[in-house]
């Protein structure tokens, strides 16, 4: 069968820099850092002591007092985000076949601030009144719940589920949506990822693994993703989410069209629990997958928004990877990491990045990879690379690709391209 052409109409952010996507992208192309002290819980005690918040996010925006109550806030978050994309694809939902229509949206944590909240409640209560649950804990806590709470909102009931990869989770969303959509089993979906994972659970379970950076004194350049100097990544928040149509639909209501999805690739690294292969090889068989399924060759990427999370192993093996499958054309790329900027969103951070990517491709312009100083270099990466370090590039962009890579070894590259007629 003759696979169909999907592409991108409708765009939501909500992020550490800014609560729609107009100001996250433009927080982006600054160079800001969305860091700071951990306002959500009591971190003092904790080896690290900031995050990238979502700042002044009010539940009441999306859903009135009683319903929000039954969600948790990556569930609010997730519905803020999309809310926002499908506004932003223009569609007029009293015409559309709700059938065809579905929701595939990624946390690769779900509700941990619920599960948190709930813990410490009973084994505040246990002994003087035995084991007493909120009737929502569990519905809170699943990671299916910001996709359920989505297509109740709308009566969207078409294909409608979460996926699950640690922080591949909406990079494969996004490719699922692609796939169901370019098979025909529908017109639209809304697809992309929420997470909320700041909290004592999240940060200490990362810090206990030396996963986070524990620069505590200077927060705003923690994230410094292929410096000699960075020591891990800084967990972050926050949803993203993007419509995928099929194409004959967006042309048949005259949607505005931000990009194609070009094609996507997964693999597994097969290694290791939670590091990287040292040599990149799960990440080059994602990028050679993507482009295959593209049809594409490497010279055609413009740019990638890569992984690039600041962790002494992640960084290097990825440029590695890179290096590998893009051969002297790597040294044309423009290369970044906006988790420099918005810090590591986990299961929504390949959503976020796939829209940088598309921005990028809309825009004329390439957000940097910031907190790189001069002398900060590792013997073990190539400087030689564009790395976008510190300051936004103008640059066209005819396809850019986004690469996610997940504990468990679980990698994702979604490709976005120009749209063409």
């Amino acid at each position: 069968m003759e696979l169909k052409r999907v592409v991108v109409t409708g765009l939501g952010a909500i992020t550490p820099l800014g609560n729609t996507l107009a100001d996250s992208w433009q927080g982006v192309i600054e160079g800001k850092s969305g860091a700071g002290p951990i306002t959500q819980f009591d971190a003092s005690k904790f080896k690290t002591r900031f995050a990238c918040e979502v700042k002044g996010f009010d539940p009441l925006s999306v859903m009135d007092r009683k319903e929000a109550r039954k969600c948790d806030r990556y569930s609010l978050l997730a519905i803020d985000a999309a809310k926002q994309a499908i506004a932003d694809s223009g569609m007029d939902l009293d015409k559309e076949d709700k059938t065809r229509i579905g929701v595939i949206f990624a946390s690769g944590i779900g509700g941990i601030k619920t599960f948190d909240e709930e813990l410490l409640s009973y084994a505040k209560t246990k002994d003087t009144i035995g084991p007493k649950f909120n009737p929502f804990f569990i519905p809170k806590m699943i990671a299916d719940m910001a996709a359920g709470h989505i297509s109740m909102i709308y009566g969207f009931s078409g294909p409608n589920f979460a996926t699950v990869s640690a922080c591949a989770s909406s990079t494969n969303a996004i490719s699922d949506a692609f796939n169901y959509i370019r098979l025909g089993k529908a017109n639209v979906i809304v697809t992309g990822g929420a997470e909320a994972a700041i909290s004592a659970s999240g940060v200490g379970g990362f810090n206990s693994m030396n996963a986070l950076s524990t620069r505590n004194d200077s927060p705003e350049t923690a994230s410094r993703p292929f410096s000699a100097s960075r020591d891990g990544f800084v967990i972050g928040e926050g949803s993203a989410c993007l419509v995928l149509e099929v194409l004959e639909h967006a042309l048949a209501r005259g949607a505005r069209i931000y990009a194609e999805i070009g094609g996507t690739g997964l693999s597994a690294d097969a290694y290791h629990l939670t590091a990287s292969h040292p040599e990149g090889l799960g990440a080059k068989l994602v990028m050679r997958n993507a482009l295959e399924d593209a049809g594409m060759k490497p010279e055609d990427i413009d740019y990638i928004n890569v992984h690039g999370t600041s962790t002494p192993v992640g960084d290097v093996s990825e440029v590695k990877a890179i290096k590998d499958v893009f051969g002297e054309h790597a040294y044309q790329l423009n290369i970044s990491s906006t988790k420099s900027m918005t810090g590591h969103l986990l299961g929504a951070a390949g959503a976020i990045e796939a829209i940088f990517c598309i921005m990028a491709i809309h825009e004329g312009i390439i957000p940097p990879t910031i907190n790189h100083a001069d002398g900060d270099d590792d013997p073990e990466i190539d400087y030689n690379l564009n790395f976008t370090f510190n300051h936004a590039q103008k640059r066209e962009v005819n396809a850019a690709l986004s690469n996610t890579f997940g504990f468990g070894g679980h990698n994702a590259c979604v490709i976005v391209k120009k749209y063409v007629k």
